[in-house]
Order: C-alpha cells, then sequence, then structure tokens
C-alpha cells in the first residue's frame, strides 16, 4: 500500500482556507468588473505550438510538456536522441499545461476575432502552471487573476491599470505595497546608447534581477551574456538615477536623447503619471523602477510590477503592455495591456499580515437542526426544508444521535445555530434555537426563528 503525497510544488486547500481565498479571489472580480471587464475561461492544456516561444527560452523550460497518449517513445529513432532534448520533444509531446494566462487570451483573441467588440476587455481567474524549483512563495501550480484589454494603444489603460490595483489592494486591507513601473522601451533605449542594441532581452533578463542579487553580480552575469566593459562602463548611470521622480525622468531624457524608442518610453511613462494624477487617485503609491525588466519577452511597453511591503514575500502582480502578441498567431498589430495578480502569494502576504476579515466564517451552514430519530424526524425534515425555502443555508444532522455528538459536530464546522427539536418542543409547537457562540437558547415560534436567522 503506497502513503499517499502530495506532488512537490502542489497543495491541497481546506475548507478553513477555501474561505480565505474565496474572499480574495471575490474582491479581486468585484473590481475588475466595476472597470468594464468581461469573464472569459481557456483550457488548462494547450498546443505546445501556441505556447513555446512566448516566454523566452527561460520561460520555455518552465512549460509542464505532456507525453502523447499511447506508445510515445514508439517511433523514436537513434538519430531522434542524438539531435538531443528540443528535437525530440517534438516527436514525444504536442501539448503542454498552460504556462500563464495571457497567451491562451491571445489565442483566444486571434480565434474569435470577427465576434469581438474592439477594445476587448477580460478577466480571467484559473491556475497555471510552471516546472520551476518550489520554494517559499513559489509554487508549480497556483492561480492567476488577470485583467487585459486588447485592440487600442491608448495610455489611459495603463493608468486604469494602476488605480484598478490601488482598489483591489486597499479592499484586501493590504495598505503598504507599491506599484513599480518601467517601460521596455527605455530599455531598448538603453542596449543602444551603450552600444548593444539588439541584445535587450539579455539586457533584461539580468537587470530584472538587480534587487536580489546586486549591481556587482548583474554585471558578472552580462559579461556571461556578450557583453563588453565598455558597455558596462556606459549603463553605470542607470545604477546612479536621483531618488526623485522628476529628477530621474530628466536625467534618462539626456542620458537616452540620442535614442528615439528610449525617449518614446520615457514620455509614456509621463503621461501614465499625468493621466493617475486625472483619475483623481490619491496619494498613488506608484514608483518609476529602471531596473525592473520582468522576463517575459513579449512585453513592448509599459511593465509593472506590485510589492507588499514590510513582508518577506516578494512581487505579488505584475503585468505590462504587449503590441504584437497576437502577430504569432497571423493577427498582427493588435495591441494589449493586462496585469496578473498571484492569489497565492496574496494569500501568504495576508496570513503574515494578520489581515483577514474576522467575520470570514469557515462553514456556509446557517443553522443546524437535530435528528433525534423516527419520533421528531419529520418535524426536524420540514423544519429544514422551510428554513432553505426562505433563503437560509441549513442542514440537518444525518444520524439518530446524542445531543452531545450532534453539538460537537456544529462547534467543529463553526455552524453558529443549532435548532433542537425533541418531542417536547414539538408538542409544545417550539423551537429551541441555541447561539453555539454564546451558549445562550431560545424559544421562538417558526416566523420567530426565521426572522432571527434572517438578520
Amino acid at each position: 500500500m503506497s502513503k499517499p503525497s502530495l506532488a512537490r510544488g502542489t497543495r491541497d486547500f481546506g475548507p478553513e482556507i477555501m474561505v480565505k481565498r474565496t474572499f480574495i479571489f471575490d474582491q479581486i472580480k468585484k473590481v475588475y468588473q466595476k472597470y468594464g471587464f468581461l469573464p472569459l475561461e481557456t483550457p488548462a492544456i494547450e498546443n505546445l505550438s501556441v505556447l513555446m516561444g512566448k516566454y523566452g527560452d527561460e520561460g520555455d523550460q518552465l512549460l509542464f510538456k505532456i507525453l502523447n497518449s499511447g506508445d510515445f517513445a514508439g517511433g523514436l529513432t537513434q538519430d531522434d536522441l542524438e539531435k538531443g532534448s528540443k528535437e525530440m520533444l517534438k516527436k514525444v509531446s504536442e501539448k503542454g499545461l498552460k504556462y500563464d494566462l495571457t497567451v491562451p487570451f491571445a489565442r483566444y483573441v486571434v480565434m474569435n476575432r470577427h465576434q469581438l467588440a474592439m477594445p476587448f476587455k477580460r478577466f480571467q481567474i484559473q491556475p497555471v502552471w510552471r516546472a520551476d524549483r518550489p520554494q517559499k512563495g513559489r509554487y508549480r501550480e497556483f492561480y492567476q487573476c488577470d485583467a487585459d484589454v486588447v485592440g487600442t494603444e491608448s495610455l489611459i489603460c495603463e493608468a486604469e491599470i494602476v488605480t484598478m490595483l490601488h482598489e483591489i489592494f486597499e479592499n484586501l486591507g493590504v495598505s503598504e505595497f507599491v506599484i513599480k513601473i518601467n517601460n521596455r522601451k527605455i530599455l531598448s533605449g538603453i542596449t543602444e546608447i551603450i552600444g548593444a542594441k539588439g541584445k535587450e532581452v539579455d539586457l533584461c533578463v539580468a537587470i530584472d534581477k538587480l534587487d536580489k542579487i546586486g549591481k556587482e553580480k548583474v554585471e558578472e552575469e552580462l559579461l556571461q551574456r556578450g557583453f563588453n566593459e565598455e558597455n558596462i562602463s556606459k549603463l553605470q548611470t542607470l545604477f546612479s538615477l536621483p531618488i526623485s521622480q522628476t529628477e530621474m525622468f530628466t536625467t534618462l531624457k539626456n542620458w537616452l536623447q540620442k535614442s528615439e524608442i528610449g525617449i518614446l518610453g520615457v514620455q509614456e511613462l509621463e503621461e501614465i503619471w499625468i493621466l493617475v494624477d486625472k483619475m483623481q487617485l490619491m496619494n498613488p503609491k506608484i514608483a518609476f523602477d529602471p531596473s525592473l525588466a520582468r522576463g517575459l519577452s513579449y512585453y513592448t511597453g509599459a511593465i509593472f510590477e506590485v510589492k507588499a511591503l514590510n513582508v518577506s514575500i516578494g512581487s505579488i502582480s505584475g503585468g505590462g503592455r504587449y503590441d504584437n502578441l497576437t502577430g504569432t498567431f497571423g493577427m498582427p498589430g493588435l495591441s494589449g495591456v493586462g496585469i496578473s495578480l498571484g492569489v497565492d502569494r496574496i494569500y501568504d502576504v495576508m496570513e503574515e499580515l494578520g489581515i483577514f476579515p474576522e467575520q470570514l466564517q469557515l462553514s456556509s451552514t446557517k443553522v443546524m437542526v437535530t435528528n433525534f430519530g423516527e419520533e421528531t424526524l419529520a418535524k426536524s425534515l420540514e423544519t429544514v426544508a422551510v428554513l432553505r425555502q426562505k433563503g437560509i443555508n441549513s442542514e440537518i444532522f444525518p444520524e439518530d444521535a446524542k445531543i452531545k455528538k450532534q453539538f460537537e459536530y456544529a462547534d467543529k464546522k463553526k455552524i453558529p445555530f443549532v435548532v433542537i427539536l425533541g418531542t417536547d418542543e414539538i408538542v409544545k409547537e417550539i423551537y429551541l434555537v441555541k447561539n453555539m457562540k454564546t451558549g445562550e437558547q431560545k424559544a421562538l415560534t417558526l416566523n420567530q426563528l426565521i426572522e432571527s436567522l434572517n438578520v
């Protein structure tokens, strides 16, 4: 007999955890809908032709590949084995688990473009899978809560993402956070200025780790990625930008003045700041972070990352502008921008801060009706049926058992009220209601019972 175990990087969610997770989902969904986003779901499994090449080399390695059905290795030859794992993969696997929600969303848009009203705003709350090394705050299976707009280049969308994130985290009670913003055009401009044009991806992957491994280690990685000493010398301005937002933008404009794309990136960020101000967001928690790159290769404009402060968990949200993600599916030139919230990390942050509302109920049942066997069963069943008809979440204890056992069940399940219906109560036509928190008992009529439970 095998001992039951979980796959590494995955977790079970019992009722107590699910109540809290549902609270997070509900708060996010409520704000997404307030901003005009429509719901969407896509399959857990996608063709590898859809997924591969959208996340960079590192992302492709983290895709969970699904072996073909049947004798998946039956057609392999010695020549296939000698060509290496990448070539062999084409023969044994055609599908994979989705890595994120954005690429499947882009596929959906292309396949349904004639039915969609553009710009198209959608939100999506589903699990994704990554073959990553499990650690605190990083899982192989986790939920994402995405909101994207495609079919417009308007920077109003970026500004709305900023205001939407503020509302979501404030509704969740996460008051200490910062939304870091950068622009991929600025990073492209930097590669031009330092004489390394075309190496944007390598620069992004390296400087994305700046806050984790420090400046010296980033410079070492850049050398390993083919940058020379002169490139790195010209890059020093990036590591010594002023703290003041205004001075930082001014310094960037001076540094990138010979790069048209770099200047455009700075101007786009300045416009986002202006639009956020016009949206009357009080005390915006936004900061320009020139080291923010985000590893996904499809971003082309603004990029976002949200970090909760004073906790051990890192990023809890991220996203950005992508100008041609649908182009890989034969529909070029369709710009989009989106944000993704990591529910599992948000949950860990809220647990660490102890900010889940106290009134969250473990049980959805509001009242349990007792069961003392054949003499009382008909009345108990009638009572629970009437309560349900009145919209009150109710259940009956399924077995004829001593009252102590029934109270223990209700207490363990955190059911707030128990209706005790013994032969005496039935004869007197009363309903004895026990408050499981205070221990207080009241004798009520049926109408009084319904009225008290509907409060």
